[in-house]
């Protein structure tokens, strides 16, 4: 079992007001290394094997992604072959249909963060926010929150922005600040729709600067991410972030 460190919150603090969309993505595209900072490799399929979970560990190392995120039966093993890299396992909560119970959720959030895991991302309650309780909404963030910074990791909040209405989105990035999510990130990949650059437009708009905004979902190209960026993702998932690193000159 590892041993659980904090990690240093200042750095995933924003101020609470307006967020430089322009100015983020100008650093972020500068060169390969800067947009690997800013990036997470995930292998996230049900049919993901030990080799593969080696090889994004590698590249991760490699190429000093912001963080490797893999399903949880993975935690710790790509905490073993990532020690003393630098670089942080995320680990994927009540995924992909945001379907679990809260009190599960705060299970395996502890037991993920004592295996080593540093950030969390959870896919929001789906059907109790298009059932309008949002109240429960809000309580099972809070309680996967509370969790994480318990122990000084980080929660990313999967809207799964496809399957919601212009109406729901609002609200949910609002819910998901006001429980304390360190960010709000678009979609799982797993469902009908991906990242699109009106969405994280949206997320941005309704945050500002008092969170992070991450876009996920199906993103393959250096275009793609370019989009998201300047429309105020400070963020990326991706399960291509080599093919993206090399249009930007990588090797």
């Amino acid at each position: 079992m590892s041993a659980i460190t904090p990690i240093d919150r200042s750095e995933l603090e924003f101020d609470h007001g307006s967020f430089d969309s322009a100015a983020f993505a100008q650093q972020a595209l500068q060169n390969w290394q800067a947009l690997a900072a800013v990036t997470d490799a995930a292998l996230l399929g049900p049919e993901v094997v030990h080799e593969q979970v080696k090889k994004v560990c590698d590249e991760a190392a490699r190429y000093r992604f912001a963080s490797v995120l893999v399903q949880p039966m993975w935690v710790s093993t790509a905490v073993g072959m990532l020690a003393g890299t630098g670089v942080p396992v995320g680990v994927v909560l009540g995924f992909p249909f945001g379907a679990s119970l809260t009190t599960t959720l705060r299970q395996e959030a502890t037991a993920l963060i004592r295996l080593g895991a540093r950030e969390l991302d959870m896919v929001i309650p789906i059907g109790q926010l298009k059932s309008g309780n949002h109240g429960a909404v809000q309580h099972t963030i809070h309680a996967v929150v509370s969790v994480a910074h318990h122990h000084g990791a980080t929660l990313k909040v999967i809207l799964e922005t496809s399957l919601l209405t212009v109406q729901e989105k609002l609200r949910v990035a609002e819910i998901a600040i006001q429980a304390g999510a360190d960010f709000i990130k678009t979609s799982t990949g797993f469902a009908k729709g991906s990242a699109t650059v009106p969405d994280v437009a949206m997320m941005r708009g309704v945050v500002g600067g008092r969170c992070g905004v991450c876009g996920s979902g199906d993103v393959r190209t250096l275009a793609e991410v370019k989009g998201l960026l300047e429309a105020g993702a400070n963020r990326i998932c991706t399960s291509a972030p080599v093919p993206i690193l090399r249009e930007l000159g990588a090797d």
